[in-house]
């Protein structure tokens, strides 16, 4: 929305000049708009949990940021047309999503480019709230796209990259200097995210057949609303399983939060605000030691959703117990995102990604994250980073809120409902 003009109509509205008309208008665009931010929040949601059944399948600690593997698929989308992109557009989750938005339409071309269109301009208005950074917190998404020198790339493809997703270009010579440019892009990176994810190019991963690398980066620094005491951290046991333990350094505190006891899955999820509660840790925790399993088994997105909207939280006062952790994780993403339904962009055979250049035997060769994030008595720092290679081919009662066995965390931003990171912690 134009933010001029709207504040121009909300005058209108309160000192009684706005036309009727108008102020119907102004209303159902407010409508529009938490509508459409309404189905974001549900697809970055059934991504979020899509993408973990992928990675669940290995017992270890799982942290990834599905906004920016969303973003970077994103861009991708911009450039892939046929069977590709439609694989992409499942992926993201964004078929039904945008279904919903255009289905008013009779003209199917004319719904296609909405659909489309419906994708990235949400993007574009994410990019906006993610950059922001104040007393409170540090947060913000960088996208760049590296593109091979005197290669012939589509400019709206190149200017809609630009225009969505407020992406850095350059423009590189990787026949002679390919590892040069991975260095320089592995730099970039990590300065983006202040030293935490390194290396998100392994040597040998970009080469002379690379003709488009698309990275996005994704930094959050944020300070807990209420601290954590350091003189109340202790060592304290955390149970890997019902015959397992180690010894962990468990914070605690005794505050209120918004909590909730989920009797139909036997666990609680409460809230930990990060300081102005724009942004929030949820942590998700069995009743039991060993009851994770059933908890990720019954999960779903509508769950998730419905479990952390205000209205099914409420205030009690917890004596909560928190483990220091650290988890950094790397993921090579073509396996996961096939076994979702983006086949096509992989096979040299079917690829269409001829919204990128009319060149032909374009491939996405290859799609890396790698993540970083650690918990302390202050708050949290989280970074992830995502890159898409592409390559030519010849209550008033007390609770007690132990997470000392494992369990999921993520962090929402809350006036989107991004779910900007997600993770399982099964040894801190």
């Amino acid at each position: 929305m134009d933010r001029e003009q709207d504040s121009a109509y909300i005058y209108k509205i309160f000192t009684g000049f706005c036309p009727v008309a108008k102020l119907e208008q102004f209303l159902s665009r407010i409508q529009d708009f938490k509508v459409i931010m309404h189905l974001f929040a549900e697809a970055t949601t059934k991504f979020t949990l899509e993408l973990y059944w992928q990675l669940r399948k290995k017992e270890d600690n799982i942290f990834y940021s599905p906004i920016s593997i969303m973003t970077a698929l994103a861009m991708l989308q911009l450039g892939a047309k046929g069977n590709t992109r439609q694989q992409i557009e499942k992926v993201l989750q964004y078929n039904g999503a945008t279904k919903k938005t255009t289905e008013k339409s009779t003209d199917f071309q004319s719904t296609e480019k909405k659909k489309r269109e419906s994708i990235h301009h949400q993007f574009q208005k994410l990019m906006t709230q993610l950059n922001k950074s104040n007393d409170a917190y540090d947060l913000k998404a960088v996208n760049s796209i590296y593109g091979a020198k005197d290669f012939p790339f589509l400019q709206d493809f190149l200017e809609n990259i630009k225009k969505f997703y407020h992406a850095n270009a350059e423009s590189l010579d990787f026949i002679h200097a390919a590892d040069k440019i991975r260095q320089k892009i592995n730099s970039i990176v990590e300065s983006q995210t202040n030293g935490k994810i390194k290396d998100l190019f392994p040597a040998g991963t970009i080469d002379i057949s690379t003709i488009l690398v698309m990275v996005n980066v994704m930094y959050f620094k944020g300070k807990w609303d209420h601290k954590f005491d350091e003189k109340h951290t202790e060592e304290e046991i955390f149970w890997l399983n019902k015959n397992t333990s180690k010894s962990v350094q468990m914070m605690r505190q005794r505050n209120r939060f918004n909590f909730n006891s989920l009797e139909d899955v036997q666990a609680k999820i409460v809230e930990i605000p990060y300081k102005d509660k724009e942004l929030s840790m949820f942590i998700l925790l069995p009743n039991e030691i060993d009851g994770l399993k059933k908890l990720e088994d019954k999960l779903t997105a509508g769950k998730l959703i419905e479990w952390t909207s205000p209205q099914n939280m409420y205030l009690a006062e917890l004596y909560l117990s928190l483990p220091r952790f650290k988890i950094e994780q790397k993921y090579d993403l073509p396996t996961p995102l096939e076994h979702m339904g983006m086949v096509d962009a992989f096979t040299v055979q079917k690829a269409d990604l001829s919204g990128i250049s009319s060149r032909e035997g374009l491939l996405v060769s290859n799609i890396l994250h790698k993540s970083f994030m650690e918990v302390t008595e202050e708050g949290t720092e989280a970074a992830a980073a995502t890159g898409v290679e592409v390559s030519l081919t010849s209550a008033p009662i007390s609770e007690d809120f132990s997470c000392n066995h494992p369990f999921l965390f993520f962090i929402k931003q809350n006036n989107t409902s991004s779910i900007l990171f997600f993770g399982r912690v099964s040894s801190p």
